[in-house]
């Protein structure tokens, strides 16, 4: 039974939830408007939420400090091959897990989420002396393989196993009498129909991955191959001191593709979840 407020109700609850996202908005606000303001304005107190005066040139200072139109082509490609390769092996795995019968295949999967209680600090150390054997430190396979293998793939099977799993058993068995095979039946049933978990693990994905920061700064050396949460670091003056103006300049020119996929994509991501059993 849907429940109809008054318009003062509305009124009030509207009013309530603007108070409660000054907390979530006011750091991005800041972050936007100091880009623009000069050092001495940035930590200014009670903080100006609107710059006395502009500095645009922190923008073209990012370039010009930095590759920094590099290094955002690297995070852009690097998030986009781990997405997809994250969705084909976990939309794969967790079929596997959900539709197929085969023995132990309860114990596999509990070994599998294993790799969720591990933090990835404990394995840093194995995986650059891996990666240092095939030859591939400095450059972004580590950044590749790791997500796609490693724990957020994990995540990501748990969601799609848990989609697969309340998947009706007739619309299988139809499948079957009409002389489909296993992976026609997944690809042309299954998978269209996963649309909405597919959506979340696409969506936690590449946030994951755009995010990634300990990985980065542990492969790869040389600035030109640096991803963004690595590069944002490196705008530093003469004596090691953060350039403020210049890194919150950096700083919102990264956040743009995570807004982006945020305010386009956050009623998919809900929707996902809710499909899987995991609304909490």
């Amino acid at each position: 039974m849907k429940t109809e407020f008054s318009p003062r109700a509305k009124v009030a609850i509207y009013g309530l939830l603007c108070v409660l996202a000054i907390p979530f908005v006011f750091p991005t606000w800041w972050m936007v408007t100091s880009s623009v303001k000069p050092i001495d304005q940035i930590f200014a107190f009670p903080p100006d939420l609107i710059p006395r005066s502009y500095d645009f040139s922190t923008y073209a200072q990012v370039f010009k400090l930095q590759p920094f139109a590099q290094q955002y082509w690297n995070s852009a490609y690097i998030a986009a091959i781990v997405t997809i390769g994250t969705m084909i092996v976990s939309s794969m795995a967790g079929y596997a897990f959900a539709r197929i019968k085969f023995p132990g295949a309860n114990l596999i999967f509990m070994v599998v989420l294993l790799g969720l209680l591990i933090p990835s600090e404990v394995t840093i150390v194995p995986l650059f002396q891996m990666f240092l054997k095939w030859g591939m430190i400095n450059t972004h396979w580590p950044l590749i393989l790791v997500p796609i293998f490693g724990a957020p793939s994990v995540f990501a099977t748990f969601v799609m196993r848990q989609f697969f799993i309340s998947l009706p058993g007739e619309l299988e068995e139809a499948a079957r009498v009409d002389g489909l095979g296993r992976f026609k039946i997944f690809w042309t049933i299954a998978l269209p129909l996963a649309r909405p978990a597919l959506a979340a693990v696409a969506i936690f994905t590449f946030l994951h991955s755009w995010n990634l920061y300990l990985e980065p700064i542990v492969f790869l050396t040389s600035p030109e191959r640096f991803t963004l949460p690595q590069a944002l670091t490196q705008y530093v003056d003469v004596y090691q001191g953060p350039m403020w103006n210049i890194q919150l300049a950096a700083a919102t020119l990264t956040a743009i593709p995570v807004l982006i996929v945020f305010i386009f994509a956050q009623r998919q991501f809900i929707e996902g979840l809710a499909h899987t059993g995991l609304k909490g």
